[in-house]
Order: C-alpha cells, then sequence, then structure tokens
C-alpha cells in the first residue's frame, strides 16, 4: 500500500462527461483537482450517439455554458452537422443538436483538461473510499486504486457512469465491462454497497456500427442539417468543420419477423437481464413487442465522424446474438451488404438511488462525497455533463467554505434535473423532456446566457469581458422593448400597402411597434421597412421579438413563479423532528425522514406528500417561529 504525496482539494472519479465537467470547475474555481479514469485513451468518450443536445438536453448544454462549463465549445469544435429540432413549435421548445466527430469530440476535451492549471489527469482504478469516522459522523478522504496506492483529498466526486459492477449482453453472451472493451468497477461498487447506499440496478444499450462503404445510401432520405448554424457557446466565433448529412430509412416487416422469431434468445427478455430500460428509447425488440401494429420502425444512419467509415445504425439497437444482428441489419433496405463494425450490445450496471443525495448532490451518508451522471441513475450525455458541473461546483465551494451553489426550477433545466432526482428518486433512466420543467417559457435555450451568466461570473467560472458583454446586451434589450411600447405607427397609404404586402392585416388607428409585432405574420425586420434601420445584434433581436410576442404567456408565467418561490422560502430546519409535528400520518414522516427536504417546496414535490401535510407543516412551522419570538422577549 501507498500514499500518493500530494493531497487534493478535490478528486474527480471517472473522466467520462459528468466527470470532465466537474474536474474543470472545480480546478477553475481554484481548488487543487485530479481526475481519476481507468483509461486516458477513452476521456469524453462517445459509448452511445455521436451528438451533443437535443430537444431539452440542448437547454442543458446552453446552461452548462452560460455557467462556464466546457461541453458547448467542444461540441461546437467538432460538430459536423447542426440542427434545430421543434422548429415548428414555440421557442420555449427549440432544441439544438450537433453531429458530432466523435474522435475529435474526445481529443479536444483531453487537450482541454491537459492544459488546465491546478488539474492533474491519471490512469488508475478506483476499487474503494476511505472514510474517517468522528463523532458520529462519516467523511471521504480519499480513494483507493486496484495497485493499493491511496489518493487523500478534501472531497470527491463519483462519476463513475455505467462503470459500477457493469455487464454487457450479446445474445447469451455475458461480459463483464463498463463499456465495450473496457473494464468495470466491480470494487467500487462492493465499497458503495457496503457503506450502506441503496443501489439498484440499469439497462441501456447501443446499436450496431456500420461500414460506410458497405451501405447503399441511395435508398435512405438524405437528412441536412441547418443552412444557417447557429454555435451551442455563447464563445465559438465559428464553425470549423466540414457539414456532413446523415440519412433516414425504415425497418421492414421482414425486420420484425426476425426479431419475433429469435426474441427468446435475447437477454432482455429471456430474463437474463434484471436492470430496469428506458421506456423512452426502446431497444428494437422492445418496439416490435410492444408496438405489433406498427409496419415500420425509423433507421437513422449517423456518421461517427469525418476520418472513419463506422455509422452508428440508430434504431438498430438490440441485444441479440451476433448472427440474428447481421440477418436484422441486412434486413432494412440499402443495408442488404452493409458489414457490422461493431455489434449492438446491452449493459447493465450499478446506480446509487439519488434521494440519498442533498441538492448539492453530496451523499447524506458520507460528508464530501459527490455524486454525478449515470451513477446517479440519469442517460445521455448531457445529463451527465450537467450534474458534473454542479457537483464540482458545489465541491469547490464547501471546500473553501463557501455557501453551496443551489438554483430552483424557475432558474435552470439542470436545477429541475437535480431536483427530480434527488427529491422524487428514479425508477427508469432519467432523461430530461422540455415537459419537465413547469417553466419552460422562461427557461428557454435562446436566454440561457440572460438567466446564468451573472451566476457563472460569481463562481468565477465566467471571465468579467464575457459578463459585461452579457449586461451590454441585456440593456439593449431593455431600451429596444421600451422604444417598442413608445414608438406608434399611423395608418397611412404607404404603411398599408406596406402591410398588406407582407400577409398583414392594414391599420385602422394608431398602434405601438410592440402590439404590431406581436401579429404571428410580423417580424423585426418588417418593422424596419416601417422606420429608419437599427444596428442591433441578432441575439437582442432574437430575444425582442420572442419577448413581445409572448409577452402576455411570459407575464403569467412569472406570476407563477413568484407563487412557486414563496414555497421555496421557507426553509425546514436541517433537525426538525417529524415525529414531534401532529397531524403526519407515519407514512408522510417516513418520506419527510428519508429526503429531508430542505424548504417547504421541496416537500410538496416528494411523491406521496399530499397537500394536506404541506398545510400540517405551515402551521407547525409558525407555531415554532412564534415560540422562538416568544422566548427571545
Amino acid at each position: 500500500m501507498a500514499v500518493y504525496p500530494q493531497t487534493y482539494d478535490v478528486i474527480v472519479v471517472g473522466a467520462g462527461h459528468a466527470g470532465c465537467e466537474a474536474a474543470l470547475s472545480a480546478a477553475r474555481m481554484g481548488c487543487s483537482t485530479i481526475l481519476l479514469t481507468i483509461s486516458l485513451d477513452t476521456v469524453a468518450h462517445m459509448p452511445c450517439s455521436p451528438s451533443v443536445g437535443g430537444v431539452a438536453k440542448g437547454h442543458l448544454v446552453k446552461e452548462i455554458d452560460a455557467l462556464g462549463g466546457q461541453m458547448a465549445r467542444i461540441a461546437d469544435a467538432t460538430a459536423i452537422q447542426y440542427r434545430t429540432l421543434n422548429t415548428s413549435k414555440g421557442p420555449a421548445v427549440w432544441g439544438t443538436r450537433t453531429q458530432n466527430d466523435k474522435i475529435r469530440y474526445r481529443v479536444a476535451m483531453k487537450k482541454t483538461l491537459e492544459a488546465q492549471g491546478g488539474l492533474e489527469i491519471k490512469e488508475a482504478m478506483i476499487e474503494g473510499l476511505l472514510i474517517e469516522e468522528a463523532g458520529g459522523k462519516r467523511r471521504v478522504v480519499g480513494v483507493r486504486d486496484h495497485l493499493g496506492v491511496e489518493f487523500m483529498g478534501r472531497a470527491v466526486i463519483l462519476a463513475a457512469g455505467t462503470f459500477l459492477a457493469g455487464v454487457i449482453y450479446i445474445g447469451d453472451r455475458r461480459i463483464p465491462a463498463g463499456r465495450a472493451g473496457e473494464f468495470p468497477a466491480n470494487g467500487l461498487a462492493r465499497s458503495l454497497r457496503g457503506l450502506g447506499f441503496q443501489m439498484g440496478r440499469m439497462k441501456t444499450g447501443t446499436p450496431p456500427r456500420l461500414k460506410r462503404s458497405s451501405i447503399d445510401f441511395s435508398i435512405f432520405q438524405i437528412l441536412d442539417g441547418d443552412p444557417e448554424l447557429r454555435p451551442f457557446s455563447l464563445f465559438t466565433n465559428g464553425v470549423s468543420l466540414p457539414q456532413v448529412p446523415c440519412y433516414m430509412g425504415r425497418t421492414t416487416e421482414r425486420t420484425h419477423r426476425i426479431i419475433r422469431n429469435n426474441i427468446h434468445l435475447s437477454p432482455l427478455y429471456s430474463g437474463a437481464i434484471r436492470g430496469v430500460p428506458a421506456r423512452y428509447c426502446p431497444s428494437l425488440e422492445d418496439k416490435v413487442m410492444k408496438f405489433p401494429e406498427k409496419e415500420y420502425h425509423h433507421v437513422i444512419l449517423e456518421p461517427e465522424g469525418l476520418d472513419t467509415q463506422e455509422i452508428y445504425a440508430s434504431g438498430l439497437g438490440n441485444s441479440l446474438p451476433y448472427e440474428i444482428q447481421m440477418e436484422l441489419v441486412h434486413s432494412v433496405p440499402g443495408l442488404e451488404e452493409a458489414e457490422i463494425m461493431r455489434p449492438a450490445y446491452a449493459i447493465e450496471y450499478d446506480f446509487v438511488q439519488p434521494t440519498q443525495l442533498w441538492p448539492t448532490l453530496e451523499a447524506k451518508l458520507i460528508e464530501g462525497l459527490y455524486l454525478a451522471g449515470q451513477v446517479n441513475g440519469t442517460s445521455g450525455y448531457e445529463e451527465a455533463a450537467a450534474q458534473g458541473l454542479w457537483a464540482g461546483i458545489n465541491a469547490a465551494l464547501k471546500v473553501q467554505g463557501r455557501p453551496p451553489f443551489i438554483l430552483d426550477r424557475s432558474q435552470a433545466y439542470m436545477a429541475v434535473l437535480v431536483d427530480d432526482l434527488v427529491t422524487r428518486g428514479v425508477r427508469e433512466p432519467y432523461r430530461m423532456f422540455t415537459s419537465r420543467a413547469e417553466y419552460r417559457l422562461i427557461l428557454r435555450e435562446d436566454n440561457a446566457d440572460l438567466r446564468l451568466m451573472e451566476k457563472g461570473h460569481e463562481l468565477g467560472l465566467i471571465g468579467r469581458e464575457a459578463v459585461e458583454k452579457m449586461r451590454e446586451k441585456r440593456r439593449l434589450i431593455d431600451e429596444e422593448m421600451l422604444r417598442l411600447k413608445r414608438t406608434f405607427i399611423k395608418p397611412s397609404i404607404r404603411v398599408n400597402a406596406y402591410l398588406e404586402s407582407v400577409g398583414s392585416t392594414p391599420l385602422e388607428s394608431p398602434i405601438s411597434l410592440s402590439q404590431l409585432l406581436k401579429r404571428p405574420e410580423i417580424t423585426y425586420q418588417h418593422l424596419q421597412g416601417l422606420e429608419e434601420d437599427r444596428e442591433l445584434p441578432s441575439g437582442v433581436i432574437r430575444q425582442v421579438e420572442i419577448l413581445c410576442k409572448y409577452e402576455g404567456y411570459l407575464q403569467r408565467q412569472e406570476r407563477e413563479v413568484k407563487r412557486f418561490q414563496h414555497l421555496e422560502r421557507i426553509l425546514l430546519p436541517p433537525d426538525l423532528d417529524y415525529d414531534q409535528v401532529p397531524g403526519l400520518s407515519h407514512e408522510v414522516r417516513q418520506l419527510l425522514k428519508e429526503i429531508q427536504p430542505r424548504s417547504l417546496g421541496q416537500a410538496s414535490r416528494i411523491s406521496g406528500i399530499t397537500p394536506a401535510a404541506i398545510s400540517v407543516l405551515m402551521v407547525y412551522l409558525e407555531r415554532l417561529r412564534r415560540e422562538k419570538v416568544r422566548h427571545s422577549l
């Protein structure tokens, strides 16, 4: 046994998307940080889809960027296609998505980590936590690797992904692995169970990778990216890589027949896999068996990079034997001669039930231990990265003796994510959707900088120049909104002729430019035809147009936020004895003791807590307040 000579402020275990964000944020906040990973060759690896963002996920990436994280910058540096999803709907649910060069993404993130001051990266398989007990409390003081080397630190962030007791399934083949070709973290999984953590098993999977030159793309529909490229990051000045298309095809009745005839060979249906799969991202076996009425399912071919033959066959995910996978792939029109470069597989792994975490993502059982990413029962690169940033920030703040970083559900999608995890827990792999955010009208992709950049600056993750630029943007928006409200336009032959030419109704009386812009067919550019051109940045124009068109809805949501924040401000004492609160049922008391909500608002979101119980708590807290006042007199 050997003790590494340096003691660190923050130790991060795992270099996936969560671990990278955690390590970078802690180091950038001035903490001596070490990032430990099983393999230096797979830092920031994309084991599944070669893409970043999407509906709701794009919101998370934009928020990570506004707070000073790295994912958006790396996504832009390695993007080979940009698409904005949901554009037929309102801006609240638009989602930026990039196809990325997987190798370039990994290399770019590793280069960023290696260049970061105060951050070391080392290859080590962590098998256990080092715990110190004092005064009935347990505190993490370091980690131990498979060689017996102990790394000492003041805070530890576990971002182990799918590696905890991970097992890959391909037909009846059972392969211990954290990802294809990588060792599982069995020792660390045993360590967590031994420390008393409540854990479960989950399942996810990935489709086969096909050889580009063996595919007949003429059969597939071309899916081009957007003609106008809108980078993820506020700090990206341009996109440098060539942009390439994806392709869409469909399965056939023969595909479905192959699956039905061989479903007994799928470990998902044979009972070999006990982990819970995601309902919203089912394997092809699941789709065929659960939706027998469907004549076909879509297959999307996504390039994995500019310098590789590998094509990600989205929609063909399965865990069938290799020979059946070949037959299945060849049943899809255009893939009759396709060669499988990597087979599809399912992976089952341990996760920690996240209700055992505080809203900072610190473990309730062990002080100084933080968990982030798929180890908390989530799925997706973006959800992992958001948790990594959140945990890294809070670990750094704890080490520095500063107040924790906690946002509420009205401030960010990542706050919705964390609150859902620690308050409600998970029963299946958690994925972010816009429907999870009650205040999504004000939590749009386009205003992430206006919502969060000040906070990133306060944390030391956003520089002064960037935040001053955002403040100037906010000033221009406010000024232009006021000007549009105060500037009226009168009906005239010229004005009405122009309005008719752009498909709008002529004026009968004077109207403010703000009111005119509320018309669905009128854009800000149309206003330029009625007055002198104004030189405003495109980001300002976009905000002004959204704020005008959705003003009534936004004002109503702001009122809802104020009501929500009233309950959030009513804090529950950490030492509150729920057994002494009259009128609470035994079930409610147990739930409150398990979750230990920090506010009345959080308590109201715990599954099983009734409005009546919240009223009882409110009355009891008021009684405690009055007694405290009386005793102080």
